[in-house]
């Protein structure tokens, strides 16, 4: 399993806007090869919101990056000034999983 991590600064005032972007964006990555699951964390002692996919393989979430899926997602660019800072992706191979019990 891979993890795809994008650190994003969302600039003060700003954060509503940018979670309701994610919230009328659901659906799209849903279902499409591969895919696993979704989370959009947001920070509660920094100022990066984190958004977090989990994909069956590094092939699946590439092949989702190239799909008019992908393009359909990211074709209303946000406003330059919702963002104080660059954002960090990260790419990660699970090398373990746990859960608890209860």
């Amino acid at each position: 399993m891979f993890v795809v991590a994008n650190r994003i600064r969302v600039a003060s005032g700003h954060e509503q806007a940018f979670e309701e972007r994610f919230k009328n964006r659901k659906g799209r990555i849903d279902g499409f090869p591969g895919f696993i699951r979704n989370l959009i964390l947001r920070p509660v002692d920094s100022e990066y919101y984190s958004v977090m996919t989990f994909w069956e393989s590094k092939e699946a979430f590439e092949a989702w990056t190239h799909s008019d899926s992908f393009r359909e997602a990211h074709k209303e660019r946000p406003p330059r000034e919702m963002f104080s800072g660059p954002n960090v992706l990260e790419i990660h191979e699970v090398i373990m999983d746990t859960a608890s019990d209860g």
